[in-house]
């Protein structure tokens, strides 16, 4: 029993197979931050005024 598990496994063996592709791996990140740039400026102007009312 044994021996069939062993000689099974040993042709199992040379099956697989690692190889690098061709191309190279891309990974894509399109992050949008002008949703962040902005909150950030109307928060700041929003202080600003609020700490200068008499210039506006």
């Amino acid at each position: 029993m044994m021996a069939g598990a062993v000689i099974l496994s040993a042709g199992l063996g040379g099956c697989i197979n690692i190889a690098a592709p061709e191309k190279p791996i891309v990974i894509e990140l399109n992050i949008n931050i002008r949703q962040e740039v902005i909150y950030r400026l109307a928060e700041d102007a929003a202080n600003t005024i609020e700490e200068n009312p008499d210039i506006f």
